[in-house]
């Protein structure tokens, strides 16, 4: 039998069950990266050698009659997180050379768990672009059309899936990381409740792996199919050790419902910042129509909705504000001198973006003082509703965009160009607040490329948007492989 497009839970089933050992199904995963990974570069950093070595040893525990929710089965990490002897550069030459001393608390998590981990997945410079090339490793290609790209910051990690490379990947999310490339990739993501599951050691080079409360940011996971992305958050949920003095495991509360018919969900495929391209409104149409029919409640609209267009400038000013605190002294003064010049009437993303890069410590306060009003808003949804179904991005996978520029990149919706970066406002939506976001396939475009959607669940109750993804995978369908890579 072929396992490279086997899940997880089959997998692991398989593996129980005597059918196929960890060293087939490694050395399996490792044959078909050197056969097709010379056309995607998904694995920039392979681990072959220590991958067959934790594989034998995944088969001599088994054989000890150890079990473990990962044993034996071939993942990849992404490129951003450290694994001890292998390089973490997220992409910038002057670090191509950094190798960190220890995991990262999840790949330490991963290994516990009995997973075998082939290798690193691709990222952009930075971990800042919905691309994922560098000077380094060079440029993921998607793997329905390598003219296009997989997405990023996790493209590398979701090509790799698309491929076939290892059942399951980590990556991160700040500005749809994993969402965007589940979604033009054809597989799935979940981004997390922010704060749930620890980040310690996904950092960039060569800052220490300490145990800091990120601001938007997350880590999780990446699958094929809904009940793995539950079965992979399960390992990577809880805390930091570091912070506790103690392991601690974590408790997440049960999904809402079992069955679609009791789901209440809020159908959005419109931003009043950005339009949504015909085939993405096709996803989300063909999503709340399986909804329908199963018996769901599906409403369009909701005076409870946190406004969108303060959302979006919301979030893209806390999040460039992020981004600035690394900028050399010099750019970060020109950039100052620009945002002072902005007409007070500015009201548009860019504008947002670089008044974000310039945030005064008090305006920043007001910034997440707003935010708070926004998960307050978020609450009172919820309360009425289980989830919310929205795109992921305005278009499936775009062609390679190479400007170093990324202010003078356009993005093209249904033949009229916008921002490039405008297409965060979907993302953002879910990430500004810190809720949980389930992207899942939603078929493919005319153009055959897939489309993704996200279900929005509400904060620590990640269970409830992953299971209705999973009950719409049994109505819809989820993954199928690329023509060309099956």
């Amino acid at each position: 039998m072929e396992w490279n497009f086997a899940t997880a839970e089959e997998l692991a089933a398989a593996l129980r069950a005597g059918e196929v050992t960890s060293t087939e199904l490694t050395e399996e995963a490792i044959a078909r990266i050197e056969r097709d990974d010379k056309a995607v570069n998904a694995i920039c950093v392979p681990d072959f050698d220590r991958a067959r070595a934790a594989a034998r040893g995944a088969d001599q525990a088994r054989a000890r009659g150890e079990d473990r929710p990962l044993l034996g089965i071939p993942v990849t990490v992404k490129e951003s997180y450290n694994i001890a002897g292998l390089p973490t550069t997220w992409g910038i030459p002057q670090h191509r050379n950094y190798i960190p001393a220890e995991d990262a608390v999840q790949v330490s998590r991963l290994k516990a768990a009995g997973a075998v981990v082939l290798g690193k997945t691709n990222v952009p410079l930075g971990l800042q672009d919905i691309q994922s090339y560098n000077e380094i490793y060079g440029s993921t290609n998607n793997p329905w059309d390598h003219g296009r790209t997989p997405g990023g910051s996790s493209g590398g990690s979701a090509a790799a899936l698309a491929c076939g490379f290892g059942a399951l990947s980590i990556g991160s999310d700040i500005g749809g990381s994993l969402r965007t490339p589940a979604h033009f990739c054809g597989v799935y993501a979940h981004k997390p409740t922010l704060g749930l599951a620890a980040s310690r050691g996904m950092v960039p080079p060569p800052a220490p792996a300490l145990p800091v409360d990120l601001d938007l940011a997350v880590v999780g996971p990446m699958a094929r199919t809904a009940r793995d992305l539950t079965l992979l958050l399960e390992v990577m949920a809880g805390p930091d050790p570091l912070t506790l003095g103690v392991a601690h495991e974590l408790t997440l509360p049960p999904a809402r419902h079992d069955r679609l018919r009791d789901f209440r969900v809020l159908v959005l495929d419109e931003h009043p910042l950005i339009p949504t391209g015909s085939a993405v409104r096709a996803g989300v149409r063909r999503v709340a129509d399986a909804l329908v029919d199963g018996g769901a409640r599906v409403e369009r609209h909701s005076p409870l909705l946190p406004d969108l267009t303060e959302a979006a400038m919301l979030y893209m000013r806390l999040l460039f504000s992020g981004f600035s605190a690394r900028f050399p002294v010099e750019a970060y003064e020109q950039l100052r001198t620009r945002a002072a010049g902005l007409s007070a009437d500015d009201r548009s993303l860019d504008a947002a973006r670089l008044r974000g890069i310039v945030l005064s410590h008090r305006d920043w306060i007001e910034a997440n003082s707003r935010r708070e009003f926004h998960r307050h808003g978020w609450r009172q949804l919820f309360a009425e509703f289980d989830a919310v179904v929205c795109p992921i991005t305005p278009t499936p996978a775009f062609p390679h965009d190479h400007n170093p520029d990324l202010l003078e990149r356009r993005i093209d919706i249904d033949g009229v160009e916008y921002p490039y970066l405008d297409q965060l406002v979907w993302a953002g939506l879910a990430t500004m607040p810190g809720l949980p976001a389930t992207a899942i396939p939603a078929g493919r475009s005319p153009g055959g490329l897939p489309v993704g959607v996200q279900l929005i669940g509400p904060m620590f109750e990640d269970r409830t948007p992953l299971r209705l993804a999973e009950l719409l995978e049994q109505k819809i369908g989820g993954f199928q492989a690329p023509t060309a890579h099956r």
